[in-house]
């Protein structure tokens, strides 16, 4: 009976050893073995120069710069899967780059494709967390390596912000003037979304704009700025500045700053912006999948509720 026992004893001593490496292999980062397969040319911005990249490894620069390497892994991945999308879109387009990068398929300009990070720099950005993060984005691509995006059977275009400033993300119609079935207007689960505020010389947005606030405040009086038009979620579409109307996105472009969520007042020789999120507010919102992540969806979820009506497939 006493050997009985020491024997059940040793079995479950050797079924729990297995049991927690199983655990941890399930954390473990999956190694990327680059293919001779898909690559792109990359310009790089800083340096001037294109190189050729193969997807997946782009990818992991991606992910690791456009997404915090601390958010939940279903958000991770749901961002892996919407930048393979953007990125397969745009070398099967070109010509839709609009010629941001001739000779290239993207950049490494945010500004103007997505945002990349060499492996160097993100170990300067993550100092002693470098080897954890790198291992969460590396699950991150390559638990999901080859899916990608559709809409009736062709490939999206995922767009995404960091965040939509919380109720609600916008509809591509209303921020660019074209609508796009799978980029419209979706609750949004976002609590922490930054605010932030802005002052500007009323000299310095007619430098920039082109505007005449400093002649029309002289002459007449008037109040220099005034929100002209919103959207159903409540961003701001248009702004009259002066004489002119322009288009809130292309202020927030082209002043710098962070969403159309806002609010415009004056004082003295100064307009203030204050804005709620970051981004333009269109198709998947980062911080708004975290907050999906840790409610318990995966990034199939995700991804379905920020690109209604869209599927994923493996790309072949």
């Amino acid at each position: 009976m006493k050997k009985i026992a020491i024997a059940i004893l040793i079995l479950l001593v050797a079924w729990t050893a297995y049991t927690v490496e199983q655990e941890r292999e399930k954390e473990k980062p999956v190694k990327i073995k680059p293919e001779k397969g898909i690559t792109l040319k990359l310009y790089n911005h800083q340096t001037g120069k294109i190189e050729t990249v193969e997807l997946e490894e782009y990818l992991i620069g991606v992910v690791a710069g456009e997404m915090p390497p601390d958010y939940p892994l279903e958000a991770l991945k749901a961002q892996a899967i919407a930048a393979r999308t953007y990125t397969l879109k745009r070398i099967l387009e070109p010509h839709n780059t609009k010629g941001y990068h001739p000779g290239a398929d993207l950049c490494t300009d945010p500004a103007h494709s997505q945002a990349y990070v060499t492996d160097a720099e993100l170990k300067k950005r993550w100092g002693v967390k470098y080897y954890y993060y790198l291992s969460r984005i590396k699950w991150a691509v390559n638990s999901t390596k080859g899916k990608t995006l559709v809409y009736k059977g062709e490939l999206i275009d995922p767009v995404y912000h960091a965040s939509c400033g919380g109720h609600r993300t916008e509809a591509a119609k209303d921020v660019w003037g074209y609508d796009i079935p799978y980029l419209r207007s979706v609750s949004c689960f976002e609590a922490d979304y930054p605010v932030e505020t802005k002052a500007f010389k009323i000299s310095y947005i007619d430098k920039v704009l082109g505007t005449d606030l400093q002649a029309l405040a002289v002459s007449t009086g008037a109040k220099p700025v005034k929100i002209s038009d919103r959207t159903s979620t409540g961003r701001v579409k248009k702004i009259k500045l002066g004489s002119r109307v322009f288009l809130a996105e292309e202020i927030r472009y082209r002043l710098g700053l962070k969403s159309t969520i806002m609010t415009v007042s004056t004082r003295g020789d100064k307009i203030i912006f204050t804005t709620r999120g970051y981004g333009h507010g269109v198709g998947l919102c980062q911080r708004g999948a975290a907050a999906l992540a840790d409610k318990g969806q995966n990034y199939q979820e995700i991804l379905s509720h920020y690109y209604p009506g869209t599927k994923i497939i493996l790309y072949k």
